[in-house]
């Protein structure tokens, strides 16, 4: 009786928790899109009498100046931001239009949003994406408008934003190492060693065929070595995992595999929860060898047989190294069994080539001071 008891007690909280947890999604999804469409109103008040000269000079900072007399601690209406709403209501009012005035909305400024039907988006596309453009901040639709220039990739970074509930750092992150172009390239096994349409299109989405880790600092790059690269990785662990993806969790690095009374050890371990396998990366500090593919392959099948749980779909490898050559990668996978793909990485202290001879060495920076 006791037990039935409590179980019903858990049951009423869980009920009650969920109930509590949707309730505030819900209130804090009407706060967002009633302040996006503030905002889109007013971006688009502000751009009709600033961009056809009905306002003089210093327009947009003397009302913010005076929004702020007017509301004393009013908060998000500088001049920086003001012209931000612009910006929002005229990249975007080609596919947004205003709906009916509400009764306590000056007739001047309409603050409804409704994205219409336009030639160049299709309708999959508009249903898709409503709902999760009015799902995120201000701040993340800027990021995407100053940094993401096709609707295409704007509506990218929009969808996964509201999908990963990715935080604005997330955001900014992925659009500097532009997750958009590089997502789903890496060169892989992927299709002949998986026969899951649907698991093969999940793992092509979970890696990037280039990584920056820009948290690596290091004195010369080309001293750099494995165990070094594999030090810094776990030092910055939290970092290396935004690069990864936010469904990577760490399992340990140097992980070890016993066969046949023989020690093997996996540079770094990962479990991923939206393919739900073991990732094995090892890591290399030159260009992709052949003879890394067959490594790989032996500690892929040593994981799927001690280490993988009955409910979890086979191991998957990835070779981290500094450059890669396709065919060579290709010819490398022909006739593996264990999926497993290769992508690079930069460094921060890294320049573009064209760059590396504009300054001088340290010898001679020592000669001049």
């Amino acid at each position: 009786m006791e037990q039935q008891t409590q179980s019903n007690y858990n049951q009423a909280i869980q009920a009650i928790k969920d109930a509590i947890l949707k309730s505030r999604y819900r209130a804090a999804a009407l706060v967002n899109r009633e302040l996006l469409s503030l905002y889109f109103g007013i971006g688009k008040f502000i751009s009709e009498n600033s961009r056809n000269h009905f306002w003089g000079t210093n327009a947009i900072e003397t009302i913010s100046v005076k929004l702020q007399v007017e509301l004393p601690g009013l908060r998000g209406f500088s001049p920086v931001n003001i012209k931000r709403m612009r910006q929002f209501y005229e990249e975007w009012e080609k596919y947004i239009q205003n709906a009916v005035i509400r009764p306590s909305v000056p007739d001047e400024i309409q603050t409804d949003l409704l994205l219409v039907n336009r030639p160049s988006i299709t309708d999959d596309l508009v249903n898709l994406s409503f709902e999760h453009f009015l799902s995120i901040g201000f701040t993340h639709h800027y990021e995407i408008l100053v940094k993401a220039k096709t609707l295409e990739e704007r509506l990218f970074y929009i969808n996964n934003c509201a999908m990963e509930f990715w935080s604005v750092e997330k955001l900014k992150y992925n659009l500097k190492t532009s997750l958009f172009k590089k997502q789903g390239s890496m060169p892989n096994n992927f299709g002949k060693t998986n026969q899951n349409p649907n698991l093969q299109k999940q793992a092509l989405q979970s890696f990037k065929d280039e990584y920056l880790l820009d948290f690596i600092n290091i004195e010369d790059p080309d001293e750099l070595d494995e165990r070094l690269l594999e030090n810094e990785i776990v030092i910055h662990i939290k970092k290396f995992i935004m690069a990864l993806g936010s469904d990577f969790s760490f399992m340990g690095n140097q992980y070890r595999l016993e066969v046949d009374e023989k020690e093997f050890f996996i540079d770094l371990l990962f479990f991923n929860r939206r393919i739900q396998c073991l990732v094995a990366i090892e890591l290399k500090r030159g260009e992709f060898k052949p003879e890394y593919a067959g490594k790989l392959n032996f500690y892929l099948s040593a994981l799927d047989e001690y280490i993988k749980l009955p409910h979890e779909n086979p191991s998957i490898g990835i070779i981290l190294c500094k450059s890669q050559s396709q065919k060579i990668v290709e010819f490398a996978f022909r006739d593996t069994s264990k999926p497993m793909g290769v992508a690079t990485y930069q460094l921060s202290t890294q320049l573009p080539e064209q760059y590396r001879n504009i300054l001088p060495d340290a010898e001679t920076l020592k000669e001049l001071l």
